[in-house]
């Protein structure tokens, strides 16, 4: 690293609508250093990052860059400048191919017009980069948010980028996809990049930060350097008294209960060559484990109403259904949490009063009128339930963290009492604390009755949450376990090579 920080922050400070989002904070990013920034949802963590990429403008506190003050009047002076924000929430063209969003902006011509040629032939060496196996002219509309992710990173390696800053990379990437681009990010900064890297899994801290950073409310509150990173001390620095083992243990014990929720024969749009076949108890917790793009959003989607089943039938409680979109499919009893909070979850320019009851209050009017006080005494009992800070029922919802705009997606569904409950990516952008929240929230829906089946990328949480796991690869399944049978290396085993490939090697092994 070099002996001055190619990044200083000092005395920084942000508010919004009188709330403080940061508090004089300091930090200092070097060339060549993987920087971690951690801390539980709301800490400032994503205002800091958009306030040194541009996107936002600082109420206090100074910026040097190389040692020179800094301020930026928007984002392209920032990658002008040299840095780089990958969102959290992504940020494509959905009516662009992977080439097109890549070069935004920066478009190459030739006499006067686009030179799609030499477009693609750049983007190409991005997306190869970052392992994506994908053609330049590919409709990122059509991709998964996983896809989507990976796309965003090669864009912001192609600005060149002397200080790259990712929010939150791989909280919808697959172990392969998360692997790579860990690698990725220690090869850049071997080339003397900076590398901000924010993120939820500690694992991934402990694995690849140099040094790691705690915000706590909008403070600075701990560094430690890479020998003195444990897990203990980062969940200690992040959420104080609330640590990850705090969590309901509502283990299903009714195996043998009724299945609720039966798919049959379902072959969905995207894997029209494979067939599922699943059911899931009352009071159980199924987890769909497998890599990006091996169908699970997709069998959701498709019990929800959201895709159109080539073929296959959904049966609640013995009784087949037809839900051929997802008003349909709520009014017989189903929810589901989209991947994407920001895009398919919520409505950002409301309230946090209206998107927590729009659901439940469509089914509650009398002749088309709201009852206000129904309306308020709901919205009131469900803040309660999952813990919004701050308390401000009014407030936008897009001025909230990630994590609390999650617990609002899931209390919309979850005040309907739903009989099936699916969740696709759940956690996704939490923190620690909130992640046992969440768990315990969904855990009590199914002790309630509810079946739950949920699509989750990241194997920890699986064998966290499910009571059962149900491995996907290329839109088919390749096997299950019980939670007691599941270990993580089984569970790759079966979402990397297949069912009949992991028999083959242990066959061949013996």
């Amino acid at each position: 690293m070099d002996a001055a920080p190619i990044l200083r922050c000092r005395g920084l400070g942000k508010r919004f609508a009188g709330v403080h989002a940061l508090r004089s904070v300091d930090i200092d990013i070097y060339s060549g250093e993987v920087v971690a920034v951690v801390g539980a949802n709301g800490a400032g963590k994503s205002t800091l990052m958009k306030i040194l990429a541009g996107v936002l403008t600082l109420d206090s506190g100074e910026v040097f860059l190389s040692g020179q003050s800094v301020r930026f009047a928007g984002v392209r002076d920032a990658v002008r400048a040299g840095i780089a924000l990958v969102h959290q929430e992504l940020n494509l063209a959905d009516n662009l191919d992977i080439a097109g969003n890549i070069a935004l902006g920066r478009e190459p011509n030739r006499f006067g017009f686009l030179d799609r040629k030499t477009m693609h032939t750049q983007a190409r060496e991005w997306i190869e980069r970052v392992g994506l196996d994908l053609s330049p002219a590919s409709d990122v509309s059509t991709m998964s948010i996983g896809r989507r992710q990976m796309v965003e990173i090669a864009k912001a390696l192609s600005l060149r980028a002397k200080v790259l800053i990712l929010d939150e990379p791989t909280s919808s990437l697959s172990m392969g996809e998360t692997s790579r681009l860990l690698t990725l990010i220690r090869t850049l900064a071997n080339q003397g990049v900076a590398v901000v890297y924010i993120t939820h899994r500690l694992n991934e801290v402990l694995d690849c930060a140099d040094r790691a950073v705690v915000l706590r409310d909008g403070e600075r509150v701990a560094e430690f350097s890479r020998d003195q990173l444990t897990r203990e001390r980062l969940v200690g620095a992040m959420v104080g008294t609330i640590h990850e083992s705090q969590r309901v243990e509502l283990r299903s014990t009714n195996e043998k209960s009724q299945a609720r929720l039966v798919v049959r024969g379902l072959q969905t749009q995207a894997h029209p060559k494979s067939t599922i076949n699943l059911s899931v108890h009352k009071g159980e917790i199924v987890g769909l484990a497998g890599l990006v793009g091996a169908g699970r959003t997709e069998v959701l989607q498709s019990i929800f109403g959201v895709d159109r089943r080539i073929v296959g039938d959904v049966s609640l409680d013995g009784q087949i259904i037809a839900p051929s979109d997802p008003v349909v499919a709520s009014r017989c009893g189903i929810a589901m949490v989209p991947e994407d909070r920001q895009r398919d979850g919520l409505m950002l320019e409301d309230s946090v009063r209206i998107n927590a009851s729009v659901v439940k209050i469509a089914r509650d009017s009398i002749a088309g009128f709201i009852r206000r006080g129904a309306e308020r005494t709901g919205v009131a009992r469900m803040i309660d339930l999952i813990k919004i800070h701050p308390v401000l029922p009014e407030r936008q919802v897009a001025l909230f963290s990630g994590g609390n705009q999650q617990k609002v997606v899931l209390a919309k569904w979850l005040s309907t009492e739903p009989s099936v409950l699916l969740l696709d990516e759940p956690s996704r952008g939490v923190d620690v604390g909130a992640r046992a929240e969440i768990h315990a929230l969904i855990r009590k829906a199914a002790h309630r009755g509810a079946a739950v089946l949920c699509s989750i990328s990241d194997t920890e949480e699986l064998l966290l949450l499910c009571d059962r796991i149900v491995v996907m690869r290329e839109g088919r399944i390749e096997g299950e376990m019980n939670i007691a049978d599941a270990t993580e290396d089984a569970i790759t085993r079966l979402a990397v090579v297949g069912g009949e490939d992991v028999a083959s090697h242990s066959e061949a092994a013996a």
